[in-house]
């Protein structure tokens, strides 16, 4: 029990980044985002976990958001990257990078395989 609560702490930890890294290569809807998420990494999400995570990047200016009503049979709600959320993701992924390097380096001081 104690190993699946740290690692819910470091896939709640990582989702910001996960989100930001799903929309840096161009827009996304929720679901798409989502799926996205799903097919690259073992982080499955609910609709009650993304879009107020999305929600709140939006409102602290990281995305920009666009309802689009032509490409479906029901509008979606494109994300992508502000220049301001480019900035986050690029400083976070900067400070993911260190980190990771550090621990990789810890991990071969005590003989464990990286």
């Amino acid at each position: 029990m104690m190993l699946e609560n740290w690692l819910e702490q470091l896939r709640r930890g990582t989702l910001e980044l996960a989100v930001l890294l799903s929309v840096a290569g161009g827009p996304r809807y929720g679901l798409e985002i989502i799926r996205h998420l799903e097919e690259f990494t073992d982080l499955v999400l609910t609709e009650g976990t993304i879009y107020p995570l999305l929600s709140r990047l939006a409102r602290d200016g990281f995305l920009t958001s666009e309802w689009v009503a032509d490409e479906a049979p029901h509008p979606r709600k494109y994300y992508r990257l502000s220049p301001a959320g480019r900035g986050r993701l690029n400083n976070m992924c900067r400070e993911f990078d260190a980190f990771t390097t550090k621990i990789e380096r810890l991990m071969k001081a005590a003989g464990k395989e990286v």
